[in-house]
């Protein structure tokens, strides 16, 4: 490895919600018992140090003593336009196409403002990112939820049948479409993508695609843009990005968005600018340009390895086992997300989950509660972490939680 993804990072104290906010609020996980250091697997950030070139590239900036108003730099542009190259193979994307977003749900608030009004329905796949459901429905839009399904191979699937019914019995026009998914790590294949937006293009859909987790991609699978699937699809479609998933760079905030066709630019921009909140930081777009080089692309790679290794690792661990104790998993093929499945355990300990996610917290194990997703038994899990964490937090749950 090129790249530091072994060292652990004392996050203590340092403006982390991932271990400071523990035992502090309802909706995160509990405190660890004395004795018990915390290993952070809820918040969607990582536990490792972060690529050099950004620091690198933030450090030169803020050595310039004037950080008054200014305009995105050229460069800022370009940067993502090879980025978008050289990943997902995105071709014919011009700096008019791209604009600033201070985050992918504001975006997503931004364009369903631009064409809908209070009280109308959005189309959005359960189980459902948290964030979707708090942002919608704090725009005061209605969510309508049409569920993924696991087939006979233990993979999730789009119901086209339930996606059409609903979208026609509540004269719907909008989509969130995630791709990759989240909380479910479901990579889509091209004709999966492609049949969604037929439907949409059917019931002329709106259609916001959160691609946030798009350079987070296990081996074996590839992203497929939303928007490159047919011309249709790339003329209504607003499609949402971020470095800040890629290289945990939540907390200096920038996103940004790419849309081809310009009545619909026009529209999600003027929504954007009402606001005047819509506004990027200098320094997040320095961060940008320090990730989308050279060095980012082999960060990255290494990146999901290190991924891919722990999701093996995890998911071979609970097969083996919790399968008895009740506890089931779908490997995912992208995000670096589990989102496990302890129905069963319920049933056999006669309560909701809330048993053991405790038992989980009480020794450090900071996962977090799946049922804001609309997993009614389930658990989420961050694996974003050194592998020897990932393996102390399963051992942890060997002993304490599970009786192994």
């Amino acid at each position: 490895m090129t790249y530091d993804f072994t060292s652990i990072m004392d996050r203590r104290g340092q403006d982390a919600i991932a271990v400071d906010a523990l035992g502090l609020d309802s909706g995160v996980p509990g405190a660890p018992d004395p004795g018990f250091d915390a290993i952070p697997m809820w918040v969607a950030d990582m536990n490792f140090p972060v690529l050099p070139t950004i620091q690198e590239a933030i450090e030169a900036r803020v050595r310039q003593p004037h950080f008054g108003y200014f305009e995105p730099r050229p460069e800022y542009y370009q940067a993502i336009i090879g980025w978008q190259r050289d990943r997902n193979g995105v071709t014919e994307l011009e700096p008019e196409h791209i604009g600033y977003e201070n985050g992918v749900l504001g975006g997503l608030v931004a364009t369903l403002q631009a064409f809908m009004a209070p009280g109308d329905a959005v189309l959005v796949h359960s189980p459902t990112y948290i964030g979707f459901t708090k942002s919608i429905e704090n725009a005061g839009f209605k969510i309508v939820h049409s569920p993924l399904k696991l087939d006979e191979a233990g993979v999730w699937r789009m119901d086209y049948e339930d996606m059409e019914r609903k979208l026609a019995e509540n004269k719907i026009h909008a989509a969130v479409f995630c791709s990759p998914h989240n909380p479910c790590g479901r990579v889509w294949e091209r004709a999966e993508v492609e049949c969604a937006m037929e439907l949409y293009a059917k019931y002329d859909c709106v259609v916001v695609s959160d691609e946030i987790w798009s350079d987070i991609i296990l081996p074996g699978h590839a992203h497929v843009p939303t928007q490159s699937v047919s011309d249709d699809a790339r003329r209504r479609t607003v499609a949402l990005y971020a470095p800040s998933k890629t290289f945990n760079l939540a907390g200096l905030v920038g996103s940004y968005h790419i849309i081809y066709d310009s009545y619909l630019r026009d529209r999600v921009r003027a929504q954007a600018s009402k606001s005047h909140y819509n506004s990027m930081n200098m320094l997040s777009m320095h961060a940008l340009l320090g990730a989308y080089r050279p060095e980012g692309r082999v960060w990255v790679n290494e990146l999901c390895q290190v991924i891919a290794a722990n999701v093996d690792f995890a998911c071979a661990h609970i097969e083996e086992r919790y399968a008895d104790a009740g506890v089931r998993v779908v490997r995912p093929q992208g995000t670096y997300m589990l989102f496990l499945d302890c129905t069963g355990w319920c049933e056999a300990h006669g309560c909701e989950v809330d048993e053991l996610l405790r038992a989980g917290w009480r020794v450090g194990v900071a996962w977090q509660d799946g049922r804001p997703f609309h997993g009614s038994h389930h658990i989420r899990m961050n694996l974003a972490l050194p592998t020897a964490r990932v393996e102390e937090a399963f051992a942890r749950l060997d002993a304490h939680v599970f009786g192994l």
